[in-house]
């Protein structure tokens, strides 16, 4: 199985920290299409990524064209608060693109128009304009991985001080 994720723009840095650490937890490659509203070496981007900058595999592009191009065929689901169907309404398969937009603007709507049976969103109250980025990634990545059984995630639990035997 391989999950990817996809941020178009992405503008706050602790965001794109917090999912380098959620991608990095569950296996999934991140790639990170530019413009970065950040640059790479900031502190709050390594701050909130913790330690686990090194266990993340995370792609760069110079823009979503090249992303495109590179990725023609595969499949690709655009997270968006405009989508008629829910994250849980999808069946991903093996190998799933997760994309999502700026945290000010989303991903462009005639992108989305382009690609309605494939825009996925995560429910929620009309009075809320959407859920913060890195949220919104785990709840989607997580259950892109439940339908896959958690495929090399669920080793056993330890305690620090006991065991459960």
């Amino acid at each position: 199985m391989t999950v990817n994720v996809v941020l178009v723009e992405p503008e706050i840095p602790q965001n794109t920290g917090n999912i380098v650490r959620t991608c990095a937890a569950v296996g999934a490659k991140l790639h990170l299409v530019k413009p970065l509203g950040f640059s790479v070496e900031n502190r709050y981007l390594k701050r909130a990524g913790l330690d686990y900058w090194d266990k993340a595999d995370i792609k760069y592009y110079e823009n979503f064209t090249e992303f495109r191009e590179l990725h023609r065929g595969k499949a690709l689901y655009y997270a968006t608060t405009k989508a008629v169907n829910t994250y849980a309404d999808i069946r991903y398969p093996e190998e799933v693109f997760l994309v999502f937009g700026k945290e000010t603007a989303g991903l462009p709507e005639e992108l989305l128009k382009e690609n309605k049976e494939r825009c996925i969103r995560i429910p929620m109250r009309e009075t809320i304009r959407s859920l913060n980025l890195a949220n919104s990634v785990a709840v989607i990545l997580y259950e892109v991985m439940r339908q896959h059984g958690f495929d090399g995630l669920m080793e056993k639990g330890r305690l620090t001080k006991y065991n459960w035997e």
